[in-house]
């Protein structure tokens, strides 16, 4: 509330002050008005105590509520599992408690799972940037339209981004309401300027009165028309289903987020070299992204994991980078066929993104529409496939939505697993993952830890004001202290593990012939059975220093232990270090007992970042292990396939296999980095 100013005028004031007086008071009066009285964000702003809305709204625990994965945790559940149902999809496919009626209507969001519908569109520019000067931007208004229809919300992205600097913001606005007396839009078309839609005749058309492409030069004026129908009292569930409930804004000629579809033709056509297509795309009723199921082993104890490295995808669709196909096009999309390809002959159980998801570099300024197609290959699949990700260096240079908008980006997209981690820890994105048991038991026996090794640590500003990086990010104290606080509170089990009986898993589990537990513990002497952790693997996307140095020797040929490719390009570590390797990895065992105090927890470490870099190399124990460059859209060299790691876990955790699986289907560098066929540990 602003303050009230009290001015006591002496009785025996001369005439002669008046004037000034009156100057005085005319400049307070401006004061209170232009600036005291400016409305600013406060406890109603925060409780969203506004139009149609009653609810106090947490915004995370909103995104919680509709992406929550319910596989991260030690949770055994209460949930009573149906006969010949797994466990996991029960889990998987439990009840939404989000309560619709909570969602603020005047905040624009498309990850919220709006059933609220529109009721009015409008398309207006403002020549100064709506984020600073919102209410000046708005379409006109009053109080009366705002409680009836619903206060304008303006869809972020600006349709003239790529005008140049001399052309005004344009936006989309509309209006949702929950009212039941309100007529609501029920189409949405583009039109060119002396275009009408067919059926105008038919009453309820509505023309925006300004062109999508208002402000560009030389290209042809498209309008915006929307249908107004029925009232929300006049429909069936069915129809209030189709309605349209969010609208947003496609950058490129990709897919556009899920649940969304493009309108056409574009808002802003494809020029090339000057103009990339800019498309409205809208979402009809609520489509929520469907949910992974908590990762698991099959029930012979295997689990198969895949990691994808570099994609460095862009808005556009991409320019092949180093390659020998003829015609090489469209580089972003023929990655996602290659990857397709490779899905179909691996069946992976889960797929690991290793970083630099985004190409950055300027060619990935709006992080949505990129992450919109960059996991299609594993979504839209028949059988989709959970995933898992870290950031690289070039996913922190991609425009407005830095590494934490984007961890909700991906947390909202379908059979993600992504966790955005403590706030209170270096970086984003550092969790951890528990593959447990196909069983009722429902056995940790696998722990997949995931960390943020950041993206620069030091850089230059050019000539033209852009940072220029000079080194690396690490992986900083507060990481090496999340690391082992988390590895501290894993339980050990009893290793080999060893399924529940037939009361779980059906009378097949009884057959000394077919169960595998009976065909491990074969090869297993007494001395190996022991209490310890489940093995765990870790990624991040800039390798350590300790990934170049000398490799172990094996204790018995002599021979280093280093498999793969390396030498084609120099080391890509940071040059500083905190010590993540001695003072965490090396710290983490699978057991305190003394006599087991040289096992150590962590197996394996993957990395990106080095795309003609793809060897494991045992340092101390530790297979320090790259995956190779998997993307035309990334640099490569020459003769040095695209390929992908394979991670193959059997035995109910107890050994690991790792390979690769290049574009031309050749399976190279075999072997084993845990378990009985695995080099011992001298």
């Amino acid at each position: 509330m602003a303050p009230v100013v009290h001015r006591v005028v002496r009785a025996t004031m001369s005439r002669g002050c008046a004037p000034i007086a009156s100057i005085v008071g005319f400049s307070c009066m401006l004061t209170w008005l232009f600036i005291l009285y400016q409305p600013s964000p406060g406890p109603g702003d925060i409780q969203q105590i506004r139009w149609q809305e009653w609810e106090v709204i947490d915004m995370n625990a909103v995104q919680s509520a509709v992406s929550s994965k319910p596989g991260s945790g030690d949770t055994q559940g209460d949930l009573s599992v149906p006969e010949g149902t797994d466990w996991w999809d029960v889990e998987s496919s439990g009840a939404n408690t989000l309560d619709f009626t909570s969602l603020p209507l005047d905040r624009w969001n498309p990850l919220l799972p709006h059933n609220t519908v529109v009721s009015e569109i409008a398309v207006a520019k403002c020549w100064v940037d709506p984020r600073v000067a919102e209410d000046y931007c708005k379409p006109p208004s009053t109080p009366e339209k705002d409680a009836i229809r619903g206060k304008w919300v303006r869809v972020d992205a600006d349709l003239n981004l790529e005008g140049g600097a001399f052309v005004p913001w344009l936006h989309i606005y509309y209006r949702r309401t929950r009212r039941q007396d309100v007529n609501l839009v029920d189409k949405i078309l583009l039109l060119e300027e002396h275009k009408e839609p067919e059926d105008i005749q038919s009453g309820g058309w509505k023309k925006a009165d300004m062109s999508v492409r208002n402000g560009l030069k030389d290209v042809e004026h498209v309008y915006l028309w929307y249908h107004v129908g029925k009232t929300a009292a006049e429909m069936n569930e069915q129809e209030k289903a189709n309605l349209i409930t969010e609208i947003d804004i496609l950058y490129g000629e990709d897919i556009p987020w899920y649940g969304f579809e493009k309108l056409e033709p574009p808002a802003i056509p494809f020029v090339k070299g000057r103009l990339e297509a800019i498309h409205v795309t809208t979402r009809r009723g609520v489509k929520q992204a469907p949910k992974a199921p908590p990762p698991h082993f099959s029930r012979d104890g295997k689990y198969k994991i895949m990691q994808i490295a570099d994609l460095h995808f862009s808005v556009d669709q991409g320019e092949c980078r180093d390659v020998t196909i003829p015609d090489c096009v469209h580089s972003d999309n023929r990655t996602s066929t290659l990857i397709s390809h490779i899905l179909d002959q691996e069946e992976p159980d889960l797929v690991i993104f290793s970083g630099d998801q985004l190409n950055g570099q300027g060619f990935s300024w709006h992080p949505r529409s990129v992450l919109a197609k960059f996991a299609k290959a594993l979504t839209e699949r028949k059988r989709p496939i959970p995933w898992a990700a870290v950031f690289g260096n070039h996913d922190d240079e991609s425009g407005r939505e830095k590494k934490a908008e984007q961890v909700e980006l991906m947390r909202a997209l379908p059979y993600s697993l992504i966790e955005r981690g403590p706030e209170d820890v270096h970086g984003e994105g550092n969790y951890v993952l528990k593959v447990k048991s196909a069983d009722a038991s429902k056995t940790h026996l696998l722990t997949l830890y995931f960390l943020d090794s950041g993206s620069y640590s030091q850089g230059i500003l050019n000539f033209w004001g852009i940072f220029q990086p000079t080194e690396y990010d690490w992986i900083r104290e507060s990481q090496i202290n999340w690391f082992l606080q988390e590895s501290s509170t894993i339980k050990p089990i009893q290793r080999p593990f060893s399924p529940d009986t037939a009361k779980d898993l059906g009378h097949s589990w009884n057959r000394r012939d077919v169960h595998p537990h009976y065909q491990l513990r074969d090869q297993v002497t007494p001395g190996d059975s022991r209490l310890a952790k489940p093995n765990a693997l870790v990624f991040f996307h800039i390798p350590l220093p300790e990934s170049y140095s000398k490799a172990d020797s094996h204790p018995q040929t002599g021979r280093p232990l280093d498999v793969g490719t390396h030498g084609l390009e120099g080391p890509g570590n940071a040059k500083k270090s905190d010590g993540f390797f001695e003072k965490a990895i090396l710290q983490a065992k699978e057991s305190a007992h003394a006599a087991q105090s040289r096992r150590l927890e962590v197996k394996a470490i993957g990395n990106g970042h080095s795309h003609v870099t793809d060897n494991c190399r045992r340092v101390k124990g530790i297979w320090l292990c790259f995956g190779g460059g998997g993307s035309y859209s990334g640099y490569g060299k020459t003769g040095f396939d695209r390929r992908y790691r394979i991670y193959e876990i059997s035995d109910y955790g107890e050994t690991i296999k790792t390979y690769k699986r290049t574009e031309h289907d050749e399976i190279i560098d075999e072997m084993y980095i845990a378990g009985a066929k695995a080099a011992p540990i001298s």
